[in-house]
């Protein structure tokens, strides 16, 4: 099994895969590095009184947001007047970690989720969305159009991790050692994996016996986009709902979606994923 993980963030569910009895290879798919500049989130932080509301949408997001409170001398409780919206669980227990608390968090981890829980509240507001350079624009469109006035700010930027190149295509094309199970976290993992490998390779039937996993419905939509069938869905969007998906998808109770799961568990075991 591939964990695509970000290295940083592989280990939380390597972790769980691994407790389970599954073998695992972390080869990620993104890397997370700096914006080319924090002028602009840096100007906003100093202008913190201004707002009224923060969106975070990722740990990596909390994290940069803090690092650079710290370097400007600003202490969580300097940010205690702002009401804090994280995009789910994680996240929102990033945030707490630094002892700010947290007022909404969406039932369903997605932006439009985010958007139905603000758009109400937000009329006329001033909301600071702290986020990667490239994301999806439902937050900031959706809650302007709701009377908010939004200041977005890059934390991060994602990129292609290129000496996962070789690892990748050495794990696909290894016959004594199959994968089973590759997974996405995110819309960037999916593209990226496409990136890595390249059209080629991922529509040479070479994936036809692997499923792929994916964490919630914007990561499947962006696999379809890409020509990718996903096989294993998580039904909560959250690292333990995937491995909830995945643990229930090699069940022997459940039917099965792949043609290959049947030998999988034949020969391997419900848990002895080989990566």
């Amino acid at each position: 099994m591939i964990v695509s993980r970000a290295r940083a963030q592989a280990g939380v569910l390597s972790s769980q895969l691994r407790a389970l009895g599954a073998q695992v290879i972390e080869i990620p798919f993104i890397a997370i590095r700096p914006p080319r500049t924090f002028k602009p989130l840096d100007h906003a932080l100093r202008q913190h009184a201004r707002y009224d509301w923060l969106i975070l949408t990722s740990t990596n997001g909390v994290e940069a947001f803090f690092e650079r409170a710290a370097k400007l001398r600003i202490k969580p409780p300097d940010l205690g007047h702002l009401k804090i919206a994280a995009i789910g669980p994680a996240t929102r227990k990033a945030i707490e970690s630094h002892g700010l608390q947290v007022h909404v968090v969406p039932k369903q981890y997605v932006a439009e989720s985010v958007v139905a829980r603000l758009k109400v509240r937000v009329k006329s507001k001033r909301v600071l969305l702290v986020r990667a350079k490239v994301a999806r624009d439902v937050i900031p469109r959706e809650l302007r159009a709701a009377g908010a006035r939004v200041d977005v700010r890059e934390a991060y930027e994602t990129v292609v991790p290129r000496t996962s190149r070789k690892r990748l295509l050495n794990a696909l094309q290894n016959p004594a050692r199959p994968l089973d199970v590759i997974t996405f976290t995110s819309s960037s993992t999916a593209r990226n994996f496409l990136d890595l490998i390249g059209a080629k390779v991922a529509y040479s039937g070479l994936l036809d016996a692997v499923n792929l996993a994916s964490i919630g419905p914007i990561t499947t939509a962006t696999l379809r986009e890409v020509n990718l069938p996903v096989t294993i869905r998580a039904r909560k969007y959250t690292i333990p709902g995937l491995v909830e998906a995945i643990v229930a998808h090699f069940s022997t109770d459940s039917p099965k979606t792949h043609h290959r799961d049947t030998e999988t568990q034949r020969h391997l075991g419900t848990w002895n994923f080989q990566a």
